[in-house]
């Protein structure tokens, strides 16, 4: 018997890609104009950790794993990136590929070893192994210590385009961002991110259906820190630095506070999160330690006042999923 489609489910992903395409268009009208209008190194910061919430969010919005140790991809793939841009002398495509790798690598250990507990002890261990690497880096000779890879050559990419300008290097970094971006939302809105969403809602059920959950949860985790690993890499080139404060716990913590402030589970909330984080990070820092009771206070107000982050209370209001 021929399978007849729902004309509703239709009409409804026709609604929600339409949504997503406007939203899309304006977010990016947005960001070609606003090196013009501000500072491109915060602009190309903001990107940088806009995209490692996303990532994140892939993980924990998608999959429902709490993770306490994303900083572990984020920061080593920021100093393979930089050990290989200044001390091997390569071209800048090619580290942020080593970096983006590193971070693919470690994915895929951490995640073997951390994808067969599932609630805290998953987010323990994750911890315990992003906190490992952190002592490691440390202590490891390469990494420069306290002092970590300063002076990283931007480089030219293709051979051709000059990186030094930092308008340049925002176009650059912008492309890069939403390829990532695109590539997350297709993933999610696949039948492999339909599974995702079935694994999160109730694992019981999806593996009663047949599907080996701790194979699509290990393939989140590994795509997950593989993105984030692109985010640590660009953030190398972008400063011109790797140091400690990438692989950090705090870090870690930053990243979720993104995601949750931004919406969870939504494809623009950690890019909004992203961007008012790193926005309090610069233009609030004349108050020294104040920001983190200032950054902590904005969060108790989402969490009460926006349950759903930012993102997911403006769609829930406009009734559209962004």
């Amino acid at each position: 018997m021929e399978h007849v489609a729902d004309p509703h489910l239709i009409q409804f992903r026709r609604e929600q890609t339409h949504s997503f395409t406007i939203a899309f268009i304006v977010m990016t009208a947005l960001l070609l104009v606003a090196p013009f209008v501000f500072y491109p190194v915060f602009l190309m910061q903001a990107l940088c950790f806009a995209l490692f919430a996303c990532a994140f969010n892939l993980l924990i919005g998608y999959a429902g794993l709490v993770s306490f140790g994303h900083a572990l991809y984020f920061g080593w793939a920021s100093y393979l990136c930089a050990y290989a841009a200044k001390s091997w002398h390569l071209p800048p495509l090619v580290a942020i590929l080593i970096g983006t790798a590193t971070a693919a690598v470690l994915g895929v250990v951490a995640g073997w070893v951390a994808i067969r507990r599932q609630g805290i002890y998953f987010a323990m261990i994750t911890l315990a192994l992003a906190q490992m690497m952190y002592f490691f880096a440390l202590r490891a000779p390469f990494t420069g210590g306290e002092d970590g890879i300063q002076s990283v050559p931007r480089g030219r990419l293709f051979g051709v385009i000059d990186l030094t300008s930092e308008t340049t290097m925002y176009f650059v970094v912008l492309v890069i961002v939403l390829g990532g971006f695109l590539l997350i939302y297709r993933i999610i809105n696949s039948p492999f991110g339909e599974v995702l969403k079935a694994i999160r809602e109730n694992e019981q059920r999806a593996i009663s259906l047949g599907y080996r959950t701790e194979r699509y949860k290990l393939v989140a985790f590994v795509l997950s820190a593989t993105l984030s690993g692109l985010a640590g890499a660009l953030k190398a080139l972008v400063f011109q630095l790797a140091s400690l404060t990438d692989v950090h716990w705090t870090m870690s913590g930053d990243v979720v506070l993104m995601t949750l402030v931004g919406g969870l589970g939504t494809v623009f909330g950690p890019v909004v999160g992203g961007f008012l984080i790193i926005a309090m990070q610069n233009y609030l820092a004349q108050f020294g330690q104040w920001v983190l009771v200032i950054q902590g206070a904005i969060f108790v107000v989402c969490v009460l006042a926006f349950r759903r982050g930012i993102v997911g209370e403006l769609g829930a209001r406009l009734g559209i999923k962004l």
